[in-house]
């Protein structure tokens, strides 16, 4: 408890002495530093993308701070600044979600759809602990929002289709909106095939289909008091992982939200939002379509939260602030039945997340101060109770057979402080950035029980004794921009004590067959990941616009071994062309070989790759309705090709032809 309250400490320390120093005068808006990515309709997609229907995860990795782990086509895992889930944090408009799938096929960003999302705002490191405890940095998904304006009714009508897996897409938005009062509501339904490699492989087992139905509301009770409600349902059946062992029967969200908005004019708060939400994901792997099962499994899973955050914003002379405090509650469950294939023999039933109900109360303060107009400086810091019960006496019993001495209940304590410096002068850009922040073990990582990783072939087992991971972070950014470009170089650090791995245990035999042996979760001394990324941008014309991106990682552990999914250097180079209804894109992307891979975690090499790009669009008016059209080619040359974060180096997709038509009516 003594380190969050000392971050704390530290923070009003600063935060009085900075208000102490300076003179009252206007305030000075200090600009945002967060990576946007976006997504809907603060730029209609037809406009900004070369492909509007392309999904989520293909959005995210616009971004060079987001990887993603793909284990098929569908539901790839976000990695931001070379972190994994467990040390990331993704909201769906501030909101906490669980997913339900002990081997993560269930991320986050699955149970969206880009047809109901504005943007991606990407935060790295302890920036992003608005919403909870997180060490990599953290994404949240804004969804789509009338505003309270007489704009009447709008609706649009996508559809698509993409030749490589015969994916066919359609969807509809229709949305209403007056001064007092607003409803948007959103469909869409994609249904895919196996794809096909490079050389025309056919990848089995990856076919999927799925829909998702949104709808939100607002109500004006004042000038500045209003009510907001938003749904989310997807559903996604008959799901292919060729990866990994198992497929999914059924991928199911409900996700609920009601918020109260104060925004007062003219005073020191600027707005107060508090939001109620609750979700509920239902996760099943199934392994009845596929040959040679040496023993069937089911495994279903659950995940419920129930959660809330208070979050206030103002200005108080340069001071920019914002205070935010939340909490939720988790249950977690996932069971594993096997049925022998001979009738005599019991049927063996496990939990492989014992029941964790986790409980957490967190708080987080942000200052933005403007210096001047080109200086400004950024805190935030953050505390927060995590606690942990086992509610299921079976899976306890369990875990008690490899710790005696094990509680049901586990309280910890987590905090997090940072604090940046940027400068802005004559089209220079500098930022210098510094953090502490920690996190608990996951619930794989504190309560798993013989969880099967397919990866490096073990049965892993949790480990509830496990110290908070403790980052150190480090950020330095410079950029620079004229009328006609721009160039920015940014690079992170985190050096990352008590770092959770699974560790070998040669005393235990694996539950699952064939398996390499079984891994207990354990803490290293410490793990280090250095970040480094270009970005580059040239207006060559008025209508014909550059972007390059260089990005750079490295990743070791205290035991002198490689981490896993760490990228090599990669690049993509872009020319995009718009002019009146026209658009077309030409693109580059690819990977160097994976020279630093980590055979200890699974990993082997990867060869180097580059895949070719085009699209083309037209947009026209029929009638009073405008019909845009995107068509194009990727993967031109039909490349055959795994890259870094291809789990079992699954192959990526061959030649694709995309069409993707959006009618605004």
């Amino acid at each position: 408890m003594k380190k969050p309250l000392f971050f704390l400490l530290v923070y009003f320390l600063i935060s009085v002495t900075l208000f102490a120093q300076q003179e009252l005068k206007d305030s000075i808006a200090p600009k945002p530093l967060n990576e946007v990515i976006v997504i809907g309709k603060k730029a209609k997609l037809y406009q900004k993308q070369s492909k509007p229907l392309a999904t989520i995860d293909e959005y995210l990795q616009q971004s060079s701070k987001v990887d993603m782990i793909k284990r098929g086509g569908y539901a790839w895992e976000p990695i931001i600044n070379s972190m994994a889930t467990e040390r990331t944090l993704i909201t769906i408009d501030g909101m906490r979600i669980f997913g339900a799938c002990t081997d993560k096929m269930d991320p986050i960003t699955s149970y969206v759809e880009v047809s109901n999302l504005a943007e991606a705002t990407i935060v790295s490191g302890q920036e992003g602990g608005c919403h909870g405890a997180t060490i990599g940095g953290a994404i949240d998904l804004k969804k789509n929002q009338s505003s309270f304006a007489n704009a009447g009714w709008n609706a649009d009508l996508n559809a698509g289709y993409e030749s490589n897996s015969n994916q066919k897409i359609i969807g509809s938005a229709v949305s209403y909106a007056k001064e007092s009062f607003y409803i948007d509501t959103d469909f869409m339904l994609r249904k895919a095939d196996n794809y096909f490699a490079g050389n025309n492989e056919e990848i089995d087992f990856s076919q999927f289909q799925k829909i998702n139905i949104s709808a939100s509301s607002g109500l004006r009770l004042d000038t500045d008091k209003m009510i907001k409600t938003a749904v989310i349902y997807d559903k996604a059946t008959n799901v292919g992982y060729p990866a990994l062992p198992m497929d999914v029967s059924l991928a199911e969200a409900l996700i609920t939200s009601l918020s109260y908005e104060y925004v007062p004019a003219g005073t020191t708060l600027q707005s107060w939002e508090t939001k109620l939400y609750y979700n509920t994901i239902t996760h099943i792997m199934d392994d009845t379509k596929r040959p040679n099962v040496p023993v069937h499994m089911d495994m279903p899973g659950w995940s419920d939260t129930y959660g809330m955050y208070s979050k206030a914003k103002g200005v108080f002379g340069q001071h920019h602030f914002t205070a935010d405090f939340s909490s939720f509650y988790n249950r977690s469950i996932a069971e594993m039945t096997m049925y022998p294939n001979d009738p005599n023999e019991n049927l063996m039933f496990m939990y492989t997340w014992p029941d964790v109900r986790t409980l957490y109360y967190g708080l987080f303060l942000e200052d933005h101060l403007a210096l001047n107009t080109n200086s400004n400086l950024l805190f935030t810091a953050s505390i927060a109770s995590h606690s942990n019960k086992v509610a299921s006496q079976f899976g306890l019993q369990s875990l008690q057979i490899f710790y005696p001495n094990m509680d049901a209940v586990n309280i910890r304590f987590l905090g997090g402080f940072s604090a940046k410096y940027s400068y802005t002068r004559n089209g220079f850009e500098y930022g210098l950035g510094l953090g502490y922040g920690e996190r608990a073990p996951s619930v794989s990582e504190g309560y798993g029980f013989y969880l099967f990783n397919s990866f490096d072939g073990y049965d892993y087992i949790g480990n509830p004794d496990l110290d908070n991971e403790q980052s150190f972070e480090s950020s330095v950014s410079f950029g620079y921009s004229k009328s006609k470009w721009s160039s920015k170089l940014s690079a992170t650090f985190f050096h990352v004590s008590n770092y959770i791995v699974g560790a070998p245990d040669v005393n235990l035999i694996p539950m699952t067959i064939g398996a390499n042996g079984v891994k207990i979760y354990e803490a290293l001394d410490y793990a280090t990941i250095f970040n480094m990324d270009l970005n580059l941008e040239y207006q060559i014309l008025e209508s014909l616009k550059w972007q390059g991106q260089l990005v750079y990682a490295y990743g070791k552990e205290s035991k002198n071994r490689n981490l896993p999914f760490i990228s090599p250097f990669s690049y993509s180079s872009t020319f995009n062309y718009f002019k009146k209804q026209i658009s077309a894109s030409i693109a580059i992307v690819g990977n160097a070989a994976q020279s630093r891979f980590s055979p200890y975690y699974g990993e082997n090499k990867t060869p180097d790759y580059a895949v070719l790009n085009i699209s083309a669009g037209y947009s026209f008016y029929v009638e009073k309705s405008k019909l845009n059209i995107k068509t194009g080619v990727e993967n031109i040359f039909d490349t055959y090709y795994s890259t870094f974060s291809s789990w079992n180096n699954i192959p990526n997709k061959g030649r694709n032809f995309v069409l993707n038509l959006n009618l605004a009516l």
